[in-house]
């Protein structure tokens, strides 16, 4: 998807990587830590992401022949530009399926999108633990799982276990993350590598 770069953004771009040389990645993971770094100017995001090279390339190829996007919150939803995306989170039917089975709200999302868009989907959380521990249990079969969940009760243990799943999966290790770097994660696979002109 083509799109007309902002000249701030082509200069945090320059900024970037005078900073940090990512040019020894795979295109597609190139685009992704860049712009995660990019979204949070956060360095230590280059050795703390944990990117599946080929599967960020494949989802990269099936997000532009159409596949559905599942965000776990509006926030996340709302970062997502270029593409309408799946969210459920505000759903009354998710308040009363949370309600009836025990589970957080973020969780009964899941569980409706998966009703919904059925296997193929690119997942995305970036803000709730309980959504990613859904989307494992639950096997959606996937595309990819943007797996960026933030916080201090969870989150680590949750990008743990997507990773130990074995499902196609961008995460990190650590407690960070967030509906900002999930959101431009997903960007990056529509986007692709942030050209940057020689001064």
């Amino acid at each position: 998807m083509n799109r007309q770069v902002h000249p701030i953004e082509v200069e945090s771009y320059r900024i970037l990587r005078s900073r940090v040389d990512l040019s020894h990645m795979p295109p597609v993971s190139r685009a992704v830590a860049e712009r995660v770094v990019h979204a949070s100017a956060d360095l230590e995001y280059v050795d703390d992401l944990v990117i599946d090279d080929d599967a960020v390339a494949k989802a990269a190829e099936l997000l532009a022949g159409g596949a559905p996007v599942v965000a776990d919150v509006a926030m996340v939803a709302s970062g997502i530009t270029g593409r309408d995306c799946v969210c459920h989170i505000g759903d009354q039917l998710s308040a009363r399926l949370a309600r009836t089975a025990g589970i957080t709200r973020s969780a009964a999302a899941i569980r409706t999108a998966h009703s919904e868009v059925g296997p193929g989907a690119v997942w995305v959380v970036g803000c709730a633990p309980t959504a990613l521990q859904e989307i494992i249990t639950r096997r959606v079969d996937p595309a990819l799982v943007i797996g960026l969940p933030v916080g201090f009760v969870g989150a680590a243990e949750s990008k743990e276990a997507l990773r130990a799943s074995g499902l196609p999966q961008v995460s990190n290790v650590s407690e960070k993350g967030g509906s900002a770097v999930a959101a431009a994660a997903l960007n990056a696979l529509l986007y692709g590598p942030t050209e940057v002109p020689e001064p």
